[in-house]
């Protein structure tokens, strides 16, 4: 069902592009080759059963929960805009 302007399956489409951007992401992220034996960061040995979980894992667990959470509030993109402007 569209409203206003947009056509129909609009909405969808604009779910269907972050889903898609958001895996382009995780992808991109994705290590590969040999796993370091120590923390990039910290220089803490990072656990034996984590590099073999994870090819090419460059970070301790508490160095990757950082960089994540750190990534984590700088994105974010609001395709839709707010519910308030639209209402205007």
């Amino acid at each position: 069902m569209a409203g206003g302007w947009s056509r129909d399956g609009a909405v969808q489409d604009q779910i269907d592009a972050s889903v898609d951007d958001e895996v382009q992401r995780a992808r991109s992220q994705l290590g590969d080759g040999e796993s370091a034996v120590y923390c990039d960061e910290c220089d803490q040995a990072i656990p034996e059963a984590r590099r073999r979980a994870i090819p090419g894992v460059r970070l301790c667990i508490a160095c990757q929960s950082a960089l994540e959470k750190q990534e984590g509030s700088s994105r974010g993109i609001n395709r839709r805009g707010s519910k308030d402007s639209q209402l205007r």
